[in-house]
């Protein structure tokens, strides 16, 4: 948690810094008229200048938006830039309420509340990020941090908007890949990189924008690359941690006063290793992706026929992973099928998984409309989608046959002003959602011999949600929020048609497809003040799920071997211990209750030098447990942390803690997790741009300084006994214009 440059902010008569709103997209369609800035001799335009989006502190848990219904958490491009890591979960998961899979260092999904895979929605500028990453926690979600321009984190559910795969929450990268503004002087730009001494990772990267008002036009480019050594543990090096990672991405938008329609391609390749018992035993498992995007996106503001405005989304993407490990010369041959596949330097291909897939999303919101009540705001919708996905094998049966999901969905939202401090929100969404493929209709067996029976067809569901919420604004720049939703999710294709092993995680996976659709009940209270030298922000929630699914250990192993359609299974301790077995798993579906809090804080102390000093805090926790009382597998334990900070118009530091207490409510299958405690400094310095010259930061970070030994529980490498990185030391800087 920290806080906003003074040169971004603005110093009151009694020294404290107010600092700059951020404003939030990504919750609700129903947008209300920004501010711009001037550009050149007049005010500028809505098609040549953004919003306000002053600098924002580096670090905080708070966003500085409280019109929001739903919790919100922000880290902004300074952030982003700050944290050592090659996913953006490595930016968010010490905030309240988030967590990470931690899987390897180039796979790390975010959990939000406990939740992840197909109920944590992924997104850049709105298009899902059209990955495979929710099959299986080894599996990286393509975007690299340095695409980020700010990471919009929606805590709890958010299906209304973005469909089944969100009922947990939505993790929005925000970029300009496709412009939306011309900048002011025709360009702006940004140079940055930075260097880990934990695992000697070096990061660099660009993005420049230019346009021209006489023409309309604005195009953008982008690219970034990074490269990280095997990293370091209190226990040395771990095997296998590196990530070899590059991208970018070109795009062109035409901009007018009432709008901008666009259009940008992106690559995204990384290459990184995953470890455990077999990198440890040199096999090196390696995941080598790649994924080519394109994206459009467009606004008109009508503001006439009853229209405020008109905005879509597309994205369409072909996405590929291979999954190669370690052999010794004629040890292993691969099927017919991959014979021409990858087998260099020793690697060979044990499984590909490919996923192509394009979206659609179109929103329109209504002029206000004046009413008894008071002014109404609303926007209508519609989402369309098409998805096809492979999960295949050359070394034994496929996990998941080519199986092919489409939806179409239409939603609604208004939001009625009754008062100045008084707003309700209502929103409703219904979709209808076909997943074909081919699976396991039932997999049993007497004594050690199993047998699958085939099932092949489609699934067919129709989810419908709904929510209301109430904002209230109270004495001394307080707000209080009051949501109630009902939501409900399809079951995802691999929920559906599992059937094998997946080497990586170690289970031999057998789908249900006959499961039906998921439905939570979720009431949520927060209190939030977000000006003023005292700033918090606080949220406590309940949800009842009916027929939460989930992947059962049964405490047997199977053979990865097919023959004649049998598969050997039995207890795992059964198996001896040089034996390749793998935990069967399958998914089922069972009652659920989850509650927890979040809580964060921060208070600007006293002046002192040319700035102010200040302290803040933060506290969160979830329990979920199933029907009967079993506790469900993977959550994360209770966090509490506090720090010191200073800032002025230039400097910015700060010391803190982040303890994680033992986790200790573990499910059957689990064993227990001891807690932990994260040390962690920071300081830089900014030198703001002015005149038209470049503003530049340039700073360090510590993170992990005590060399604390750190196992984390919802990782499922925490068995394996893998550690998460040691003490480390990032240098980070940057350069921009405009």
């Amino acid at each position: 948690m920290a806080f906003a440059t003074a040169s971004s902010a603005q110093q009151t008569s009694a020294g404290v810094t107010e600092l700059p709103p951020i404003e939030v997209t990504t919750p609700s369609p129903v947008v209300k008229p920004k501010r711009v800035k001037a550009s050149g001799s007049a005010a500028a335009s809505a098609g040549s200048a953004p919003a306000e989006t002053p600098a924002v502190p580096p670090g905080t848990t708070l966003d500085f938006d409280d019109h929001s219904f739903a919790a919100v958490t922000v880290a902004t491009e300074r952030d982003i830039e700050a944290t050592s890591g090659p996913t953006i979960t490595d930016t968010l998961a010490t905030k309240p309420g988030i967590a990470s899979t931690s899987f390897a260092p180039g796979a790390d999904r975010p959990i939000i509340r406990g939740l992840d895979s197909y109920r944590v929605r992924t997104q850049e500028d709105g298009v899902g990020t059209h990955d495979v990453a929710a099959i299986s926690e080894d599996h990286a979600v393509p975007i690299d941090p340095n695409a980020a321009d700010r990471i919009e984190v929606v805590r709890g559910p958010a299906t209304l908007r973005y469909g089944s795969q969100a009922i947990g929450g939505v993790v929005a990268v925000e970029n300009e890949r496709v412009p939306t503004f011309i900048p002011q002087g025709g360009v702006s730009g940004t140079v940055k990189g930075g260097a880990a001494s934990v695992d000697e990772s070096r990061d660099g990267a660009f993005k420049m924008t230019a346009g021209s008002n006489a023409t309309g036009f604005a195009v953008h480019a982008d690219g970034f690359t990074r490269h990280a050594e095997d990293y370091d543990t209190p226990r040395g090096t771990e095997p296998n941690t590196f990530v070899d990672s590059q991208g970018g991405s070109v795009g062109i938008s035409r901009v007018w006063d009432n709008g901008f329609v666009g259009v940008a391609f992106a690559r995204i390749e990384s290459l990184y290793g995953v470890p455990g018992e077999e990198a440890r035993e040199g096999v090196d498992p390696r995941i080598d992706m790649a994924q080519d995007k394109v994206l459009a996106r467009g606004e008109w503001r009508v503001r006439d026929f009853g229209l405020e405005a008109v905005r879509f989304w597309f994205g369409a993407s072909d996405y590929a992973h291979n999954e190669l490990a370690l052999h010794e010369h004629g040890e292993h041959e691969h099927e017919d099928e991959a014979d021409d596949e990858e087998e260099e330097h020793g690697f060979s291909l044990g499984s590909r998984f490919t996923n192509k897939e394009q979206e659609a999303r179109i929103e329109l919101q209504h002029l206000p409309v004046g009413t008894v009540l008071g002014q109404l705001n609303g926007a209508v919708g519609a989402q369309w989608g098409n998805r096809e996905t492979r999960g295949q094998s050359f070394e034994g049966e496929s996990l998941l046959e080519p199986v092919e999901t489409r939806s179409v969905a239409a939603f609604w939202f208004e939001e009625l002003d009754l008062t100045p401090s008084l707003r309700l929100q209502a929103a409703a969404r219904i979709e209808h959602t076909n997943v074909d493929g081919a699976g396991w209709a039932d997999f049993s067996g007497v004594g050690d011999e199993f047998e699958a029976d085939p099932f092949a067809g489609e699934r067919g569901f129709t989810p419908v949600s709904g929510s209301l919420g109430v904002l209230y604004a109270l004495p001394f720049d307080t707000v209080a929020r009051l949501t109630g939703q009902y939501v409900e999710r399809a079951p995802d294709a691999a929920e559906l048609f599992s059937k094998g092993m997946h080497e990586a995680t170690g289970t031999f996976e057998v789908g249900n497809p006959f499961l039906e659709v998921e439905r939570a009940t979720t009431a949520e209270i927060g209190l939030k003040k977000a000006r003023g030298a005292f700033r918090f922000d606080a949220s406590a929630y309940v949800t009842r799920y009916d027929g939460f699914i989930y992947r059962e250990l049964t405490g047997q192993s199977c053979e990865g071997a097919v023959e004649g359609g049998h598969f050997h299974c039995q207890d795992s301790a059964d198996f001896d211990a040089e034996e390749e077995v793998f935990d069967l798993v399958f998914f089922r579906q069972r009652d659920a209750n989850f509650y927890g809090a979040e809580l964060s804080g921060e208070v600007d102390v006293a002046p002192i030098w040319s700035g102010v000093w200040g302290i803040d805090g933060q506290y969160d926790f979830v329990n979920a447990e199933f029907e009967g009382g079993e506790n469900v597998p993977r959550i994360p334990p209770h966090r509490l942390g506090g720090g010191l900070y200073y800032r002025d118009a230039n400097w910015f530091a700060r010391a803190g803690v982040l303890h994680a207490f033992d986790q200790d409510r573990i499910s059957l299958e689990e064993i227990a997790t001891p807690g932990y405690t994260l040390v962690s400094a920071e300081v830089s310095y900014t030198l703001p741009g002015e005149n038209g010259a470049p503003g530049m930061t340039i700073g360090l970070r510590g993170e992990n300084l005590a060399d604390e030994e750190v196992l984390n529980h919802t990782s499922f490498k925490r068995r394996e006994g893998v550690l998460e990185p040691g003490a480390s030391v990032r240098l980070f800087g940057s350069i921009s214009l405009n």
